[in-house]
């Protein structure tokens, strides 16, 4: 079954992180995939989102029609700063993998959610 990893943080505190600092967590970062993905359990490489600032939200205005607004839809100290996709048997594998995700600056949980399948 598929999952989403969702990685959660403030991406603020990741922009103050200096040239070697993010360096030595992307090592990390890199690392994590060297170990899963021989596995066959990351179904996609995942995806780093920009930062906050970068983003779009459309909403239903009163009269029904879309309104677009700049930033994350609501105003929250962490957002969701990449995703990765894991093939997993059940949650609590999900769960045993994210769980050695590397929590650094800027990563403050990691949220695992099953993906519908419309087959």
């Amino acid at each position: 079954m598929r999952y989403a990893m969702l990685i959660f943080g403030d991406d603020r505190e990741w922009a103050a992180l200096s040239p070697a600092e993010e360096e030595d967590v992307m090592r990390q970062i890199y690392g994590w995939y060297e170990r899963w993905q021989p596995t066959g359990k990351i179904a996609d490489g995942g995806a780093e989102l920009q930062p906050r600032e970068s983003a779009r939200s459309v909403r239903a205005g009163a009269d029904g029609q879309p309104v677009v607004t700049d930033g994350p839809y609501l105003e929250l100290k962490e957002v969701i700063g990449a995703v990765v996709m894991l093939e997993c048997d059940d949650i609590d594998e999900a769960t045993r993998i994210a769980a050695t995700w590397p929590l650094a600056a800027g990563m403050s949980a990691v949220e695992i959610r099953p993906v519908v399948s419309r087959e």
